[in-house]
């Protein structure tokens, strides 16, 4: 009985995510959290959580689309990475948020929407000015490495 419980407690304090770090250019998309969601104010990829049943692309794709209302062509998985969260009852989570990068069409032109209060292509040479989430800098560069074929 206790290792179920124990197991059930464990399972409420991980949860799984997924995110889009799209590129245009010498740019990539971001979208500032909106009030009342866990990194509010702050720039980071567009993305949430996996819903039962779906892919973690499945799930990166869905949050593009909510929050920018763009859709990506291809993508590729290129990274793992954990994000400490407060669940609504106060305890620790760590989310698995699975990173997709690819390419936008030089017409795409975000719109914020979802829990997005905006949505943006930014420079890369514009990233340090701005308050974004913990390791999107590194992301970010990885994600390009990734794309170019460097890595």
């Amino acid at each position: 009985m206790k290792d179920r419980a124990v197991r059930a407690l464990a399972a409420r304090q991980q949860c799984a995510g997924a995110s889009v770090l799209l590129f245009r250019g010498d740019e990539v998309l971001l979208v500032e959290r909106g009030p009342g969601r866990a990194g509010a104010g702050l720039w980071s990829a567009p993305g949430g959580h996996v819903e039962s049943g779906e892919s973690a692309e499945m799930a990166a794709r869905r949050e593009l689309l909510e929050e920018t209302g763009l859709a990506a062509a291809a993508l590729i998985e290129v990274a793992v990475h954990p994000v400490r969260l407060t669940s609504a009852e106060g305890a620790p989570v760590t989310c698995r948020v699975t990173v997709f990068a690819g390419y936008a069409t030089a017409a795409a032109r975000p719109v914020a929407g979802g829990d997005a209060a905006d949505a943006r292509f930014v420079p890369l040479s514009g990233i340090g000015a701005l308050s974004v989430t913990a390791g999107l800098p590194a992301l970010i560069a990885s994600a390009r490495d990734r794309l170019q074929g460097n890595r």
